[in-house]
């Protein structure tokens, strides 16, 4: 007797392996999984209640099939490799840990070839606790089995069988019509996860992936491809969707990126955001592909912070295949990937700008619709600022809209050419201070000469409506006409300050101080959020 040999105690290891962090709807997966690796053109689920409360589920598929001892093979925990490094099973227990996660008792079915009989056997885990050895069950094939493989399969091809399903539903109950509606709305569930999991295999006209039917119920799972494509932006350059990743080993293999900016919600029907979108905090972020199926949808993975409002537009389309599985330690439930550190570092940097710019579309929709409830009235300060005459002020030489530059003669004694923008046609009651939405450099402020006509050109300031302070000051101060003069007042002589005493020297000294106010006013707003449509609607009713 070799006392080395320490066989695992089968009763609690087999029901311990039911709690592997499985729901109905990650666990189906795997069995399509398993239909798709057996080259299945179709999968069918069928979901029974029975009239004595009994929930039984059936998937079958047209694959391959399997002889007498493949189907054995199959059932063992810790199944043979299969000989297709590509094939979406990996570790040999997603059949087992997946069934056992939501019922006692599962079969297996199949044959190769319609001249055969079929092959099933067993795992009942109620049979294995009470027996505490590793012991299939070699039942025959019931009328109704056989009437499902005929019905689901056809000829060849495999046939799961869940029964004693205890975990099926979130809680129980009586039989009637909720139990029914429960089923049902668990196909509904698990309709719309297939059909994002699976949805390169289910789309005819995504070539990535040969084509595979999935029928839940009778009923075709349709693709839902979670970029909306025929809407979105794609915004990684070509040049960088393709990334190199370091394999344990050192070697290294190449994962495929894109990065898609969703249309905003304002600019779609609630239908076809419902039906095409789906947008909402956990629904940004990454998606993970292994050999074309989803394996994690939405979430950041240490790349980016925790989820935010001014994100929720952009996903992050992620594509490897089985040679990273090492390097992203991909988990059984193939339902979690893990980067490394330095990978994390890279993607951050080759994200960053499509991160942000994904905040600023957001920003700049929903800032739009707020400045178009709210007007904050800048007409006062245009006032006081016409009136006052011995503002110190740079003196216009010339101004060339042309090549947006003016001539000024300023406080230091210099008579000097600068590029700030030069405006004509101003209103006139605007000349001095205005909000634009044209301000692309992130300041709250900037410079300009502007004109009522298409001279005399005088400085004023414009401001950004895009930035922090704007939405979230100047909003909130809409209705108190003192509050905002004095932000316009003082914003126009930090304006008329720069530009009075600027030179060719100073003025990118100049331009560094804008942007590190603006900076910093940004930052210290951080957790000041925008002004909610309740405090828009007072200040419109004041």
């Amino acid at each position: 007797m070799n006392d080395l040999i320490n066989d695992p105690n089968a009763a609690r290891l087999i029901v311990g392996l039911r709690d592997t962090g499985y729901n109905v709807k990650t666990a189906a997966a795997d069995i399509i999984d398993n239909s798709i690796a057996a080259g299945a053109n179709a999968v069918n689920i069928n979901i029974e209640l029975m009239h004595d409360g009994r929930k039984i589920v059936y998937f079958g598929d047209d694959g391959h099939g399997m002889t007498r001892d493949e189907v054995r093979n199959a059932m063992r925990y810790g199944a043979d490799k299969r000989s297709d490094a590509k094939s979406l099973g990996k570790f040999g227990l997603g059949l087992k840990t997946a069934s056992s996660s939501v019922c006692k008792r599962y079969s297996l079915i199949s044959r190769k070839s319609a001249d055969q009989e079929l092959s099933k056997l067993t795992w009942d885990l109620e049979h294995v606790e009470a027996q505490n050895i590793w012991e299939m069950l070699d039942d025959p094939v019931t009328s109704d089995q056989a009437d499902m493989f005929e019905e689901l399969c056809g000829d060849t091809g495999t046939l799961v069988v869940w029964e004693n399903c205890d975990r099926i539903l979130s809680k129980d109950y009586d039989p009637g019509s909720k139990e029914k509606a429960a089923i049902k709305r668990l196909a509904e569930t698990l309709g719309k996860h297939v059909a994002l999991v699976f949805h390169r295999f289910l789309d005819t006209c995504d070539e990535r992936e040969r084509h595979v039917a999935i029928r839940i119920n009778g009923v075709d799972v349709p693709a839902w491809n979670p970029f909306y494509p025929t809407r979105s932006d794609q915004v990684l350059a070509e040049s960088k969707q393709r990334i190199l990743v370091e394999l344990p080993d050192g070697s290294e293999a190449e994962a495929g990126i894109k990065a898609w900016i969703l249309p905003h919600r304002r600019d779609m029907t609630k239908e076809e955001e419902a039906e095409f979108a789906r947008i909402s905090n956990r629904a940004q972020g990454f998606y993970v592909y292994r050999e074309g199926r989803l394996i994690q949808d939405g979430g950041w993975l240490d790349v980016f912070g925790a989820p935010e409002p001014h994100t929720s537009l952009l996903r992050i389309e992620f594509d490897f295949t089985h040679e990273l599985d090492e390097a992203f330690r991909i988990d059984v439930k193939k339902s979690r990937i893990l980067f490394h550190p330095e990978l994390e570092d890279g993607l951050r940097s080759l994200l960053q700008p499509v991160y942000r710019e994904a905040g600023n579309r957001y920003r700049r929709i929903t800032r739009d619709d707020a400045n178009k409830k709210t007007t904050v009235d800048h007409g006062s300060s245009n006032k006081n600022i016409a009136a006052t005459a011995n503002v110190s002020k740079p003196q216009v030489a010339s101004a060339d809209p042309a090549s947006q530059t003016v001539e000024v003669n300023n406080r230091r004694g210099v008579k000097i050419r600068i590029k700030v923008p030069v405006q004509e046609h101003v209103n006139p009651e605007s000349i001095y201070v205005e909000a634009v939405t044209t301000i692309t450099s992130g300041h709250l402020f900037e410079p300009a000469y502007r004109s009522p006509g298409v001279s005399d050109h005088v400085p004023g300031v414009l401001l950004n409506k895009h930035h922090d302070f704007y939405q979230k000051i100047y909003q909130r101060a809409a209705a108190s006409g003192y509050a905002v003069e004095g932000m316009d007042l003082l914003l126009y002589a930090f304006a008329m300050a720069e530009q009075n005493n600027t030179d060719p020297e100073l003025e990118p000294v100049f331009e560094d101080i804008r942007e590190e106010i603006s900076s910093n006013l940004k930052k210290l707003l951080r957790n000041l959020p925008d002004p909610t449509s309740a405090e828009l609607t007072e200040v419109d009713d004041d």
